[in-house]
């Protein structure tokens, strides 16, 4: 077995699980990409076992501490333990994030259940070399399932690899049938975004709806529908959606169809509408905003906060005396600490005040190691405008 020997400053020697290009000693036994190495540090120490690529910023990635090949009882168990930690926390076993990557000691692998289909994602080299066997130890500890591949994930080419989708056991239908926050939903697996919904929203769908009876809710990026719809559900005296995908605007139609409930959907970019509704003079009373990530790189992390300011600073103008705004980051490199001051920054320009009552987490099927910050990505919070000061 090849691998790498770390400078004595290496992260992964205090607790992260990663290895970056400069922060290599030297590599030892000349291994492939893809390939089971040993980390080991200056005096020849065994740190662990990782996958490796050289194509890669991120060279290794450690999956255990001690001496271990990716066999199909490695992957047995570690799907196993999986599934058992979201069993322990109250998960829907049927509808959740089955595997979260390094945060379930698999890194690059995603595992989503929706009913009796799994969608897979390899992002990692290594791991998409040992599909077939993720396959079988899906199937022998979760039991005779569909599952589909939906690796086109352009994160993928990061890691040398082509993007790619298609069925890899069973039978996968089109669209799936799942119930989220009371509401009946179908779901495009082959063609939605991410791996066919935002799993990561579930909990946050009925706790900002409940906020929604006898209110006009403006819902931004709306993808889906989540949002508008369950506060149409909860009772919103007017709902608006706005999305700038036809396909996103399509689904939202006929989930509202489905579910009995009267929506305004608006197709268009979420920019130019708030700019429109501002110069209308158009008020609301629950401002949602779930926007895509605005940057994959620390590099874009100035024109992403340039764009996060804007969106808060148009929101606040339309949102009414007492009104909520429901915010959320899915950019890791957008930290807490850099939202909350994006968001008292764009309060002043806006000159609103506002309590916050509430901050969002990311759901606990996306755990979080403290160790590895990359797996916190989701942030948000509800904040009541304050009164005229």
């Amino acid at each position: 077995m090849g691998g790498l020997v770390v400078k004595p400053r290496a992260r992964i020697l205090h607790g992260h699980d990663w290895v970056f290009s400069g922060e290599v000693l030297k590599v030892f036994g000349a291994p492939n990409d893809g390939d089971v190495i040993s980390l080991k540090d200056g005096r020849d120490h065994l740190l662990g076992s990782a996958i490796y690529n050289s194509k890669s910023q991120i060279v290794a990635r450690r999956f255990s501490r001690r001496k271990q090949d990716l066999d199909l009882d490695f992957f047995q168990r570690r799907i196993r333990q999986a599934t058992e930690y979201r069993a322990r926390r109250g998960m829907d076993p049927r509808l959740c994030r089955l595997v979260w990557s390094e945060s379930d000691g698999l890194p690059g692998v995603i595992v989503d259940r929706y009913g009796d289909v799994l969608v897979l994602q390899t992002l990692t080299l290594a791991m998409d070399q040992r599909k077939e066997l993720i396959v079988r130890a899906l199937l022998d500890v979760l039991g005779e399932l569909a599952i589909l591949e939906r690796n086109d994930a352009p994160v993928r080419r990061a890691e040398g690899m082509e993007l790619e989708s298609g069925i890899l056991a069973g039978d996968a239908p089109d669209e799936v049938a799942i119930e989220v926050a009371g509401l009946q939903l179908r779901v495009d697996l082959r063609h939605a975004q991410k791996t066919g919904f935002y799993l990561d929203q579930l909990p946050h769908y009925a706790l900002v709806a409940a906020h929604a009876a006898d209110r006009r809710v403006l819902d931004c990026f709306s993808s889906q529908g989540g949002f508008a719809l369950a506060c149409a559900r909860a009772g919103a005296r007017e709902a608006v959606g706005v999305e700038a995908s036809a396909d996103s605007i399509r689904a939202a139609e006929q989930n509202a169809a489905r579910n009995g409930l009267t929506i305004s959907w608006v197709e268009q970019d979420v920019f130019q509408f708030l700019r429109e509704a501002e110069k209308a003079a158009e008020k609301f009373d629950l401002v949602i905003l779930d926007p895509p990530s605005f940057t994959k790189n620390k590099g874009g992390l100035h024109d992403a906060l340039r764009g996060y300011k804007e969106l808060h600073v148009r929101a606040f103008h339309l949102l009414a005396p007492n009104g909520l705004l429901a915010t959320f980051s899915c950019s890791h490199h957008v930290g807490t600490e850099v939202f909350e001051t994006m968001i008292a920054d764009a309060l002043v320009d806006a000159r609103r005040s506002a309590r916050r009552l509430r901050r969002f987490e990311q759901a606990l099927d996306h755990p979080v190691l403290p160790t590895l910050p990359e797996t916190e990505y989701f942030r948000g919070a509800l904040l009541e405008m304050m009164p005229g000061r």
